[in-house]
């Protein structure tokens, strides 16, 4: 069982990690924390935004769209590596996912298959999203996928987890795709190399 960690830990373990940080406005405010508590936490969720250019990616995720209010992750990690950190506490990102996959999060053992919705993500992960069509044919290039790998290893390193605290968004709530382009146990390998 893990609390988050402050603003201060959190921009100072990224840093840490090589990470280049643009903190967008009221970030350590933002958060969602009236509609329930955030932690423990557990782990780090990774996502696709399915949209295009930066400025509009962050706007979005940092103030919503209609029907799901901002801010929609921790962080929004663009084409060129920048992570924009948007909020800091309950974010609406993960969602209802299955509790077979937090237990197996937490025990930092294997994924079961995502039967269920019936557990708050929200509460108990870091996420970020990353700007991407999320069509299968929009480029990741290699500055944004060094920060993904960065910015999973910053918040496991901080939490003593391993690269099993990782998920996609996919692997926690049925019916999710993202993120697509890669696979989630080569960003976790990636993850592994980098806490060694």
């Amino acid at each position: 069982m893990a609390p988050p960690m402050s603003a201060d830990a959190f921009l100072d373990a990224l840093r840490s990690e090589g990470v280049t940080v643009v903190e967008v406005g009221d970030w350590r405010e933002h958060n969602r924390n009236h509609k329930g508590p955030w932690g423990p936490v557990h782990g780090v969720m990774i996502h696709h935004t399915a949209t295009r250019g930066t400025a509009y990616t962050v706007r979005i995720c940092r103030d919503g769209r209609p029907g799901l209010p901002g801010p929609l992750c921790h962080g929004v990690i663009a084409k060129d590596g920048t992570v924009h950190l948007v909020g800091h506490g309950r974010a609406n990102h993960a969602g209802a996912g299955d509790d077979d996959v937090l237990r197996a999060v937490i025990a930092e053992k294997a994924l079961p298959l995502d039967d269920e919705a019936n557990t708050d993500g929200n509460r108990h992960f870091y996420g970020f999203e990353c700007e991407n069509l999320g069509d299968g044919e929009d480029p990741w290039p290699e500055a944004q996928l060094e920060a993904v790998e960065k910015v999973a290893a910053a918040v496991c390193r901080h939490h003593g987890w391993t690269e099993r605290s990782v998920i996609g968004h996919r692997e926690w709530q049925p019916g999710k795709v993202d993120p697509r382009g890669f696979t989630m146990a080569w960003l976790r390998g990636r993850v592994r190399d980098r806490l060694k």
